[in-house]
């Protein structure tokens, strides 16, 4: 028998998280972004503020998947999808990919026929192509690690 593992998603303002969500969240990602991909730069910023987050979580309540999206305006003309991560012990079983369409369907409710932005790291291109969005503009380094933004169209 297969043991299922049952998986909460939930959105959230920065003013609704508790001190111990804010710290989770920033855990995790620096986890990875900086611990992991040995990137020194200063991963909690003003954006934070001002995003919706996605959390996922599974049956033991741990943090198991994250991210945030920016509204229109705030860093990018259109909405933008951010600081999508999956917990190392987590990843093989498509939570990115769940959790990427999370941010679109988001973008697509609330931010009706807008296109979608995202600063995707060069080696997962794919992933996010897979997703629908495209490369727009030349790669470039961001703190030392290869970037490519992307554009999902909304029509």
């Amino acid at each position: 028998m297969v043991k299922r593992t049952k998986i909460v998603w939930r959105w959230q303002s920065f003013n609704s998280l508790g001190g111990a969500e804010v710290h989770e969240m920033i855990a995790l990602r620096e986890s990875v972004f900086v611990v992991e991909q040995i990137c020194a730069y200063q991963e909690a910023d003003k954006y934070d503020l001002i995003a919706h987050h996605l959390f996922s979580r599974d049956q033991e309540h741990r943090l198991i998947a994250y991210a945030r999206v920016l509204p229109p305006g705030t860093k990018h003309p259109e909405p933008s999808i951010g600081r999508v991560i999956v917990e190392p012990s987590a990843r093989g079983k498509q939570l990115g990919k769940q959790t990427l369409k999370r941010c679109i369907d988001f973008c697509t409710e609330y931010y009706p026929r807008y296109d979608v932005q995202l600063s995707a790291q060069t080696s997962v291109v794919e992933f996010y192509g897979a997703e629908g969005f495209v490369s727009r503009g030349t790669p470039y380094d961001d703190a030392g690690i290869q970037h490519q933004d992307m554009v999902r169209l909304w029509s």
